[in-house]
């Protein structure tokens, strides 16, 4: 559990005992959430005193190397709009780096995408193995579920619904069923199962990051299906980005290039000037909604739009 004091790191202010739920006066710099996250992250993965547990090294090692915490931010950020301050939404904001991380392990693996570099350093399966590589991925996701149920500071209703929503975005309704489609594409598929391949492989996620946000601040049902909404909206361009992005050097992506080849990414279906008209669209119809859920002066909208340039 995070000390009270960190109470004050969200918001400048704020004393032991007092409302998790109060209102928000200021919302959190994306750069303090990235490091707030990390910081716990270390706290949660502490680093193998024995070196030959490849388990706990893999799941330090994947978790721990700097990454974006795209997904934090939106969770830390909305949280913070709809007036929830507690320490409890960075431990929410690990959950779902621990879930992103483990999905991160088994789409690298050979017979998935039998990738080599993943951001910035091998794989964890050629470091660790095939073996600590899967069962470094089973902990992390079993990891993520237990400090969603143990959350501090939400009732226990809404800590039930917290990990419901986690754990959908796991399941074959969410990330497992979208890596497979992404495997078995093809050439020939239309754009609109592209589209469904990409919800679920990358949208769910972002869903799950902002509903997450929205159950701990105990928004209403409005409020989670405009958040519901944005984020399939968010994870469509987040989508839509990476693949235009695919055959970056890997120096400046931090992973293997040319991921795509062969597989019928809209990219390829529909090419790179009509893909960005959709990003484009995508960006638009989220900030849309993100105006609707927080009003127009909306901290984590304008945050979306200085993440896709502008758009």
């Amino acid at each position: 559990m995070i000390e009270a004091a960190s109470i004050r790191w969200l918001h400048g202010s704020g004393e032991p005992g007092s409302s998790p739920l109060r209102p928000a006066r200021t919302c959190p710099a994306p750069e303090a959430i990235v490091a707030r996250v990390q910081e716990r992250l270390a706290q949660l993965l502490p680093r193998p005193a024995d070196p030959r547990d490849a388990i706990a090294a893999a799941m330090h090692g994947l978790v721990l190397a700097p990454a974006k915490r795209l997904r934090s931010i939106l969770l830390v950020m909305s949280a913070s709009e709809l007036g929830q301050d507690h320490p409890c939404v960075v431990d929410l904001a690990c959950a779902v780096e621990l879930v992103h991380g483990a999905s991160l392990i088994l789409d690298d693996l050979p017979c998935m995408d039998d990738a080599q570099l993943r951001r910035g350093q091998p794989t964890v399966h050629r470091v660790h193995g095939e073996d600590a590589a899967i069962l470094a991925s089973i902990a992390l996701l079993s990891r993520a579920l237990q400090l969603t149920a143990e959350v501090d500071g939400v009732p226990a209703l809404q800590r039930a619904a917290l990990v419901s929503v986690l754990a959908a975005s796991i399941g074959n309704q969410g990330l497992a069923c979208g890596q497979l489609r992404d495997l078995r594409s093809t050439p020939e598929q239309s754009p609109e199962e592209v589209m469904l391949t990409n919800e679920l492989k990358t949208g769910v996620l972002f869903g799950a990051a902002l509903e997450m946000s929205a159950i701990a601040a105990g928004a209403d049902e409005i409020t989670q299906r405009q958040l519901r909404n944005a984020a399939l909206q968010l994870g469509h361009a987040f989508q839509l980005l990476d693949d235009l992005k695919d055959n970056l050097d890997s120096a400046i992506s931090g992973k293997d290039g040319g991921q795509d080849a062969g597989k019928g990414t809209l990219v390829e279906l529909l090419g790179p000037a009509e893909v960005r008209q959709r990003l484009t669209a995508h960006v638009e119809a989220a900030c849309e909604l993100l105006g609707s859920a927080y009003g127009p002066d909306s901290r984590l909208r304008a945050y979306v739009l200085h993440l896709f340039g502008g758009t």
